[in-house]
Formats: structure tokens, C-alpha cells, sequence
């Protein structure tokens, strides 16, 4: 059972920038995807980032150019930089890994931008 740690969410004015870290409690190195979710007051969980075993990988369009996703297999982590940040990116976000048989969630960090 893989367990996720985020970190570094917080208040932010908009225009700034946070870096949030997903810390896995094992190797990451053949876990097919890991990826960064959001969900904002009342609305749907969704997807922001996701990269994958070969490093490709893929963006919401609403973060599109503004946000990076890398993994560090070594550090069993995943990191989340966020640019350019706008009041809509508040949300809590959460780190996802996705095994083969199984999906696992971390317990989520807020983020709120300030206008």
C-alpha cells in the first residue's frame, strides 16, 4: 500500500507561485502514473497533471503553460509548479498514484490565491 504525502500548499496573491510536493512511502520508480487533482468548494475532483513511467505527460487546459509536473524517482516524489497563479486555482490538491490493480490518494493540501 503506497502512501502520499503532499506539501507546501498555502495563501498565495495571485500572480505568485507555490511548489507542492507529493512524498511516496515507497519506490516510485514503476508506478505506472502519478499525477496532481484538485477540488475546489462544491464542485468535482479533477484532473490537473498527470506524468507518466516514460516521463510524457499531460495537462488540464486550464493550466496549460502555467503549471509543471516532474517526478524524482529517486526521492520517491512528485512535484507540482505552479506559476502565474489565479484565484481559481484555489482548491485542495491532492497527489494520486495509479498502479496496475489499484489508486491511491494522499490527504490533500489547500491552496488558496488571493485576488
Amino acid at each position: 500500500q503506497v502512501q502520499l504525502v503532499e506539501s507546501g500548499g498555502g495563501l498565495v496573491q495571485a500572480g505568485g507561485s507555490l511548489r507542492l510536493s507529493c512524498a511516496a512511502s515507497e519506490s516510485i520508480f514503476s508506478i505506472p502514473a502519478m499525477g496532481w487533482y484538485r477540488q475546489a468548494p462544491g464542485k468535482e475532483r479533477e484532473l490537473v497533471a498527470t506524468v507518466h513511467i516514460s516521463s510524457s505527460t499531460n495537462y488540464a487546459d486550464s493550466v496549460k503553460g502555467r503549471f509543471t509536473i516532474s517526478r524524482d524517482n529517486a526521492k520517491n516524489t512528485v512535484y507540482l509548479q505552479m506559476n502565474s497563479l489565479k484565484p481559481e486555482d484555489t482548491a485542495v490538491y491532492y497527489c494520486n498514484a495509479r498502479k496496475v490493480l489499484r489508486t491511491y490518494w494522499g490527504q490533500g493540501t489547500q491552496v488558496t490565491v488571493s485576488s
